[in-house]
């Protein structure tokens, strides 16, 4: 029995501005209609397995929830880690969840966020590594490099064993540029992936050997564990205590029970714009064409526009990313060092960092189109059958505009209906949530007015939505 483990958790900063804290490249369609997590998880359709187990942020559940809702996916559970401690703490949690049960499902560690356009020769590598898996070993899998690449872990082969897979020599570090053109010319050397694939309980034994640290407190967050809905939550102060470790520090370069498989499947890890641009589909000068695009004379460059005409004129080799709220343009060749832009709006306290100015809940959405010293609009749409937590606000009133659709209005005690190009006022301090009956989504003018405007003035009255 095979049991997919998702790993759905990390920032994705190297690919701001469309990704963000609290809405990172995993969740966003970069390369097809689906996200990454939803090409991750079709990857999977023509392979036996039980359905997959996600783990991810709590700050993502209802992203990840949503997600698997809208193309139908099943799933075990969704674990939700109340901060990253890397992956040796989040597979130990997959694994103790899948022993616990009864079962010793063979595991496949996947990241959410990898490009693998190669589906048969993934497929293929899966059937080579499980014939070791179910013999107790331990694999990882290693890309056959295509470049001299600085940006990825190395693993060297050793001896050929029978089958596709190969004893493991060595992890190696990132090389600096003239040791990885000695690796890629040596061809004994593969990047390491971050993907796996073992029985659960060979996991736990030499994790138990290993970093029984780990294994105590993973143990003790599971046990004391509660489930709400679909959400696997872990004991917050348990799995805070848990050494942060990779599997690779962990587990991987110390057991002797490692195999490694390689794996040909044109794949990447979508680190970058560059990387990005590569994958992309491109025009006959070389451009990756995303939106609203008018170019002239230009080659070689990733130009993605969400909501505005963008004119691109004479350039080559630049990445230019517009979103409602921020745009980064920047030299292909540098575009490693965004990271740096984000670390800088971080400092200086700025939202962009963080999220999104159309900021995405489980009822629907909320987008700032204006904002002044004692105002604030935004556009809000609540989705068919949805409703907000009922709360207070002690700084400002609302007006509400129904522009579209028809409001059920909870005020105190009352409850009244607001159709469209009506309006209805919310005074401070009283009660109040918002419904969506109809069967169309509700769209809602808000004009927020006070001297203090920040999302944190809300008191929860009730939990019967979620509120923003």
């Amino acid at each position: 029995m095979l049991l997919p483990v998702i790993m759905a958790g990390g920032s994705g900063t190297r690919l701001w501005p469309l990704s963000r804290t609290l809405y990172p490249k995993q969740f966003l369609s970069l390369n097809s209609c689906l996200t990454m997590l939803q090409e991750t998880l079709r990857r999977l359709d023509n392979i036996e397995h039980t359905p997959a187990l996600i783990i991810c942020n709590e700050s993502h559940r209802f992203i990840v929830a949503e997600q698997l809702r809208k193309e139908g996916l099943p799933h075990s559970g969704i674990m939700l880690e109340p901060e990253g401690r890397n992956t040796a703490p989040a597979v130990a949690l997959a694994a103790l969840q899948a022993l616990s049960r009864g079962e010793d499902p063979t595991l496949l560690v996947l990241a959410a966020d990898h490009e693998i356009r190669d589906g048969e020769s993934f497929t293929q590598s899966l059937a080579a590594a499980q014939l070791f898996a179910s013999a107790g070993k331990l694999v990882t899998f290693g890309i056959v490099p295509t470049s001299a690449e600085t940006g990825y872990g190395y693993i060297k082969m050793g001896d050929k064993l029978k089958g596709e897979g190969y004893e493991v020599a060595a992890f190696v570090e990132k090389p600096n540029a003239e040791v990885a053109n000695q690796y890629f010319a040596d061809g004994s050397y593969l990047w390491n992936s971050g993907m796996f694939m073992f029985k659960a309980s060979v996991f736990i034994d030499e994790l138990q050997k290993f970093r029984p640290d780990i294994l105590a407190s993973c143990k003790q967050s599971l046990a004391t564990a509660t489930q709400d809905l679909d959400f696997i939550r872990l004991d917050n102060a348990s799995f805070k205590s848990c050494p942060e470790e990779s599997i690779d520090y962990a587990v991987m370069e110390k057991t002797s029970k490692t195999v490694v498989v390689p794996l040909d499947a044109k794949w990447s890890d979508v680190g970058s714009w560059s990387a990005l641009w590569e994958i992309s589909q491109k025009d006959e000068h070389g451009n990756a064409i995303r939106g609203d695009i008018i170019v002239e004379d230009s080659t070689n460059s990733y130009l993605y526009s969400q909501h505005r005409l963008i004119g691109v004129v004479g350039v080559e080799d630049i990445v230019v990313v517009e979103t409602k709220d921020a745009i980064l343009v920047a030299h292909k060749n540098k575009v490693q060092q965004v990271k740096k832009i984000v670390s800088r709006l971080k400092e200086n306290n700025r939202s962009e960092f963080l999220q999104h100015r159309e900021i995405f809940r489980p009822w629907g959405s909320h987008d700032t189109i204006a904002e002044g010293q004692r105002y604030q609009v935004k556009h809000v749409i609540v989705l068919p059958g949805q409703i907000t937590a009922k709360q207070i606000h002690y700084h400002r009133t609302e007006h509400w505009v129904v522009v579209s659709g028809t409001a059920k209005v909870h005020l105190e005690e009352n409850t009244y209906l607001v159709s469209e190009n009506e309006s209805t006022y919310i005074p401070v301090g009283i009660p109040h949530a918002i419904e969506n009956p109809g069967k169309i989504p509700l769209e809602i003018i808000e004009v927020r007015s006070g001297v203090y405007l920040e999302e944190d003035d809300v008191v929860r009255v009730s939990t019967s939505g979620v509120g923003y």
